[in-house]
């Protein structure tokens, strides 16, 4: 069966990052574009960016921070008032902070806990709203490698935020089985961008618009699961859910 055009596209985090990567492929494919992030200065700046690469299409900005809950809900409902419709929701935006449990970081861990798992789960309700009511859409939630397996220090909140979000993932596949609406979960391995900006030494770490490209080929195929860049990911993904406690332990 031949999967629909998506041309109404919503990217939350589209400011920076793997966010402001995807839009910038979508505009160079030529989809409408309703972005959203708590900078505006900067998406008001990256839409004329888009507008740039391609004036044939629309981009609409908004400002939102993703953990005013109502606010979610009120800026997605006013992007299909701008656009008519919107297509795929991409539940892109996150944070990486933290670190070990027990160590004085409980503020960022809850932040992180906050803004990885329960505003996601405001963007999934606030998109499954619209495409229920129209009967149509595609929900990508974009996890992470590192939901595949505990990891320790910095990522073990960010990993369980992660877990979370592809089980919800999966669970809404259940749901919505026998609807026309579709949810695919993609699981980025180490692509360079602002949250991980700091790190070095990474194996396998790819360039944004390298990754970003990888995310949206994955994201057209309108699958359940996808690792991306899918080599080495794919592969490594099966290891990762293998591996003893011990190798784990010098991978993070």
């Amino acid at each position: 069966m031949q999967r629909p055009i998506r041309k109404n596209i919503l990217i939350t985090g589209a400011s920076s990052g793997l966010g402001r990567g995807m839009a910038i492929q979508y505009a160079k494919m030529g989809r409408n574009l309703a972005l959203c992030a708590r900078r505006v200065d900067r998406l008001e700046r990256f839409r004329n960016d888009l507008l740039n690469i391609n004036p044939n299409i629309n981009v609409v900005v908004k400002p939102l921070d993703i953990n005013d809950h109502d606010a979610v809900f009120a800026t997605f409902n006013a992007f299909v008032d701008n656009l008519g419709s919107i297509d795929r929701v991409i539940v892109n935006a996150g944070m990486g902070k933290g670190a070990s449990l027990g160590t004085g970081y409980f503020e960022a861990n809850k932040q992180t806990a906050i803004t990885n798992f329960v505003s996601a789960i405001a963007q999934c309700e606030a998109a499954l709203d619209i495409f229920r009511e129209q009967n149509a859409g595609h929900l990508v939630n974009i996890s992470s490698i590192s939901a595949i397996r505990g990891f320790r220090r910095a990522l073990t909140v960010y990993a369980a935020t992660k877990a979370g979000l592809s089980s919800s993932s999966e669970g809404l596949r259940i749901d919505l089985m026998k609807t026309p609406i579709v949810v695919s979960t993609i699981h980025p391995g180490f692509i360079k961008s602002e949250i991980n900006e700091k790190v070095e030494k990474v194996p396998f770490m790819v360039d944004t618009e390298t990754g970003c490209k990888a995310i949206i080929k994955a994201i057209e195929k309108e699958g359940a699961n996808a690792y991306v860049p899918s080599w080495p990911w794919a592969f490594i993904q099966l290891l990762l859910r293998v591996v003893p406690l011990s190798v784990l332990a010098k991978m993070s």
